[in-house]
């Protein structure tokens, strides 16, 4: 992978580029993505800030142009689908930016954070037709985990729930 690309966590301040790749994310995959663009569109900077009181956002960059998302919500205890601390979502990177290993980037420095965090068991839930990207999580170590569950955001879609422990 290019050493060029950065990753890091963005804070409030920030909330106009995770705005910019979450609509661009349901803009280029809108069948992938759980969200809708029109009312995503929508929101005002302080719904977008409000986001981060419950979301830790990831971004990577090369050369100051911001080329994928994932965000991290924390979960209550006991809470979390097969004991998950937090649940991986909002996950995208630009289709130029694709087979760069700018997830597997993305995982490293979660887990480098996972134990000070309270995300030592982290799940997420992916399109079941979404191929490409349950291979990639497979990868990097998540399992799929029960049945398959219809989507309430997007109607006659199912997800996988997949977790991954640290």
């Amino acid at each position: 992978m290019s050493a060029e690309i950065r990753c890091e966590e963005l804070g409030p301040d920030s909330w106009n580029r995770v705005r910019e790749l979450r609509l661009a994310s349901l803009r280029e995959s809108p069948e992938m993505i759980g969200g809708d663009l029109m009312e995503e569109s929508s929101y005002s900077e302080d719904q977008w800030r409000e986001l981060f009181n419950r979301n830790a956002y990831f971004v990577a960059t090369r050369k100051e142009e911001d080329l994928g998302i994932l965000a991290i919500e924390n979960l209550a205890p006991g809470s979390g689908d097969f004991g998950a601390t937090c649940w991986i979502g909002g996950t995208w990177i630009d289709p130029k930016a694709r087979g760069l290993g700018i997830m597997r980037r993305f995982f490293e420095l979660i887990d480098n954070q996972a134990t000070e965090r309270g995300w030592l068991v982290q799940g997420l839930g992916v399109f079941v037709d979404n191929h490409q990207a349950i291979a990639l999580y497979e990868r990097v170590g998540f399992v799929a985990m029960g049945e398959v569950q219809a989507s309430t955001r997007k109607p006659g879609r199912f997800y996988q729930r997949m977790i991954r422990a640290i």
